[in-house]
């Protein structure tokens, strides 16, 4: 028997490849089981099966090279490459198995003797392609013991191939870890079976002289197994690179959309279902209900004095409040049932109660909670609510139905003292889709050009000659006539119809205006009024400014009307708007003063030119001593603070007298010209006394701007 012995180098490479190969017939698994489509995992398989096949395989003829022979030695290239494919074979039955939704115990045994036996048989083949005469024999137990290890072996990296296939965050340093056992377990298997070949002493390698020269073979397997396996991990890797990012790219979009939809569908203030969800939501229950022959409630929650607090500390204010309200109802509800907000502030809840009984008891918890005091901005408000109930009482309902007849439910709550709920009963329907059709109407009354400004003029205390004209917003509906402006003024600024309503009067003002500067050289003022909701707009300013440069109207000319109690609201925030304003050249009013609780050390500051004295003081002139002293110490504050005072309502010469002789700048009022077409101001201008024409006097109430007057 020959003595022999091995190159460490040789014996160190051989286990360094079979540790890479280990590596990435790992990673090749984790590819195989991501790839989407067929083709791609086909095409993975095939490329990680010659990728691994070629690392054993290397590993396997390295170890053979690293074998010092007292002889010339050579392969037979046929059985060489023979062995090869065999080592593929296993390699691609490896991976393919790996692959697979799940790997039982059978199956991993059945195939870790499959690949055992194919990883032996490509090292015995191997071993064949020497050629050695007399040919190689084998010790039976260490034979048997290299069969069994290549077995072990393959079973072992079949398991750990199956679940280390998917990508987490301690994946590759887990993959070094096995790849390293596994390499260590492949070599032992090679190495054991050299220990168990016995070569006979005068045997000579008949591949030596007709084969492949070993010395340059070496060299050549290895930087070929090298640069084939490092460009297959490379691949591999840049692979799960792409494939992180275009998950990454996914997950974002998923997430937009998903943010996108519950926009669309929820309340941004509340974070509540919105109308369009709610409609869904009904739609669903409704069909449920005939289908199961079953009932359920809607409720319509409005709350009561939410205004009052948005005009006594400000729209913020009142968001904060609404927001706590809507914590506060949500938390009373069932996980069950569905609460939308709708309006600014109205609710509505889909509840799953099928006796009206039930449904007045969720009702009254209801209303105990939202009564309940709010400490919002390190203040204690309080509001209420009155809720109208609708119950599902007739397969053929509508959900249009439902909400119609819980909304005229709880207007009827409202007419009985608010605080309480209400059932509904058909005698409620008339009023309440008397509402919502005006609601309806309202809503496009813009488009169909319905609305029409009317002007009253403003003239001089003393001269009676004309320094201005106010801007009246009415609505001429087609088929109700004249609409009073305080029934369809309140409904504008509850939907938000009043800030593009608004929008229209301060352009139909201007235009007007700048048409009388053109045609009769005018050089007085036309004043619009600001209600609290556009006054509140983030977008008033450029909005005014876009106006005036898109008629060529000096901001000289135009008077922007506040009541007080808008203007001390938020009085940081008002200075800011109206210094921007008045900066701008546009002159501040501060109407209806003396109705609300100015500071005047806040008054002072306000960028103002005209105090308008509210017209209920001026009314009872003449039988109320006190409103005579309001207004005198009005009109001395206003020219203590150079502003030019005006009085609004005036009807009677004796009210004229004695606000002229009190010192008000300018008087308006019936007595002096009630509202009138723009035609008629001319006329006016040149004879203010016979400014008040019979067919352009409109019954008394009738007068109100683009906000309901305190």
């Amino acid at each position: 028997m020959f003595v022999s012995g091995y190159n460490g180098w040789f014996v160190l490479i051989s286990l360094l490849i079979a540790i890479l190969a280990s590596y990435t017939a790992l990673d090749m698994a984790g590819r195989i089981e991501a790839a989407t489509g067929r083709l791609s995992a086909w095409i993975w398989l095939a490329g990680g099966s010659f990728a691994m096949g070629l690392g054993v395989w290397s590993m396997h003829f390295i170890g053979m090279l690293a074998l010092d022979m007292p002889m010339p030695m050579g392969f037979d290239v046929r059985i060489t490459g023979l062995s090869l494919l065999i080592a593929v074979a296993a390699c691609g039955f490896a991976l393919w198995l790996t692959s697979q939704k799940n790997l039982s115990w059978p199956r991993l045994g059945g195939g870790a003797l499959l690949m055992g036996g194919g990883v032996a048989a490509m090292h015995y083949t191997g071993m064949a392609a020497m050629r050695m005469t007399p040919a190689i024999s084998y010790v039976p137990s260490i034979f048997a013991l290299s069969i069994v290890i290549a077995v072990a072996a393959s079973g072992a990296a079949l398991w750990i191939a199956f679940h280390l296939r998917r990508n987490s965050s301690k994946v590759r340093l887990l993959r070094a870890g096995a790849a390293i056992a596994m390499g260590i377990a492949i070599a032992g298997m090679h190495y054991t079976g050299m220990a168990a070949a016995r070569i006979p002493a005068g045997s000579i390698c008949a591949a030596a002289h007709t084969g492949a020269d070993p010395r340059w073979l070496a060299a050549l397997v290895i930087v070929i197994t090298c640069g084939g396996l490092s460009v297959a991990l490379l691949m591999s890797v840049l692979d799960m690179r792409m494939e992180s990012r275009t998950a990454i790219l996914a997950q974002s979009l998923a997430n937009a959309n998903r943010e996108l939809t519950h926009l669309a569908l929820h309340d941004n203030l509340t974070k509540l279902p919105n109308r369009v969800l709610l409609e869904d939501r009904l739609q669903q229950a409704i069909q449920n209900a005939k289908r199961e022959k079953g009932r359920f409630s809607v409720m319509f929650l409005n709350l009561d004095g939410l205004k009052a607090v948005n005009d006594a500390f400000g729209y913020r204010t009142g968001d904060s409040l609404l927001a706590e309200v809507a914590v506060r109802i949500k938390v009373n509800t069932r996980s069950s049932d569905t609460l939308a907000r709708i309006g600014g502030d109205e609710f509505v809840l889909l509840a799953g109660t099928s006796d009206p009984a039930d449904a007045a008891g969720v009702a009254e918890k209801l209303l105990a909670a939202v009564r309940q005091p709010y400490q919002v901005e390190d203040r204690e408000l309080s509001v209420s609510a009155s809720i109208g109930i609708a119950m599902l009482n007739a397969e053929d309902q509508s959900q249009h139905e439902l909400l119609m007849n819980a909304y005229a439910a709880m207007y009827h709550a409202k007419a009985l003292g608010r605080d309480r709920y209400c059932f509904f009963e058909a005698s409620m329907n008339a009023n309440a889709q008397e509402q919502m059709q005006l609601v309806h109407d309202l809503r496009r009354a813009l488009d169909r050009h319905e609305f029409v400004l009317m002007y009253q003029p403003k003239f001089d205390a003393v001269s009676l000659a004309l320094t201005g004209v106010e801007a009246l917003l009415r609505w001429r509906h087609p088929e109700r006539g004249l609409v009073p402006p305080d029934q369809f003024i309140p409904i504008a600024e509850k939907t938000g119809l009043i800030v593009p309503i608004g929008e229209w009067v301060l352009d139909e003002a201007c235009r007007q205006m700048a048409f009388w500067r053109e045609t009769m050289n005018a050089e007085w003022t036309v004043a619009v009024n600001l209600s609290a909701v556009q006054f509140g707009h983030a977008d008033l300013v450029e909005m005014v400014g876009a106006t005036l440069s898109r008629h060529h109207l000096d901001a000289s000319y135009l008077m922007l009307e506040v009541t007080e109690s808008t203007a001390m609201r938020d009085v940081d925030n008002s200075m800011l708007i109206l210094d921007r304003l008045t900066d701008m050249g546009v002159r501040i009013s501060i109407d209806d003063f003396g109705t609300g609780y100015s500071s005047l050390l806040y008054l002072k500051r306000l960028p103002a030119s005209e105090l308008k004295i509210d017209r209920g003081f001026v009314r009872d002139l003449a039988t109320d001593a006190e409103d005579a002293a309001i207004i005198t110490a009005i009109v001395a504050l206003g020219r203590s603070l150079h502003l030019n005072i005006v009085a609004e309502g005036v009807e009677t010469e004796v009210q004229q007298a004695f606000l002229t002789r009190l010192g008000c700048g300018s008087l308006q009022g019936y007595l002096f010209g009630r509202p009138m077409a723009p035609e008629q101001i001319a006329e006016a201008a040149l004879a203010p006394s016979s400014g008040s024409q019979d067919d352009w006097r409109p019954t008394r109430g009738v007068e109100v701007a683009t906000h309901r007057k305190s």
